[in-house]
């Protein structure tokens, strides 16, 4: 029989005590060993101390109007929404750029980005948390306070 570890360094499978040969996600195996899920982010990060980082890194690079939305209960999409302006599309980027960077560095999540090249409007999905960044006048036009707000907090 193959142990875990051979199993990895061979790529794919290993068999079991039954005979079955067990398929094995080599990023997956890796990650349960170091505590951490599939997507590579360390477990046990409640999506509030996600939070008060993301709020600490927009805060940290001059990012204006930060808007916090409770969105548990509303919808599966996420625990939180972020929403903030940078004053242009360089600073945006940069906002951007720089909270992907901490995330990874201080909890070991990967997020997905959309938008940075073109610097008006930047989504950043932590997993728990998604992240609208924008240029001031963008989100005015599109106005995502208003959609997610609860009535007349927006």
């Amino acid at each position: 029989m193959l142990s875990l570890s051979h199993a990895r360094r061979r790529g794919s499978a290993a068999r079991c005590k039954e005979g079955r040969s067990l398929s094995l996600n080599t990023d997956v195996a890796q990650n349960a060993a170091l505590g951490s899920d599939e997507n590579g982010a360390k477990t046990g990060v409640t999506s509030e101390a996600l939070l008060a980082r993301i709020i600490s890194s927009l805060e940290d690079d001059k990012a204006e109007d930060i808007v916090q939305i409770d969105l548990r209960g509303k919808t599966a999409i996420g625990d939180y929404m972020v929403i903030c302006s940078g004053r242009s599309t360089r600073q945006v980027a940069a906002i951007s750029e720089k909270l992907v960077d901490n995330l990874k560095q201080d909890f070991g999540r990967l997020s997905k980005v959309e938008g940075k090249d073109a610097g008006d409007w930047v989504l950043i999905d932590t997993g728990d948390i998604i992240v609208h960044v924008f240029r001031p006048e963008v989100r005015e036009f599109y106005q995502l306070e208003k959609m997610w707000m609860p009535g007349g907090n927006a």
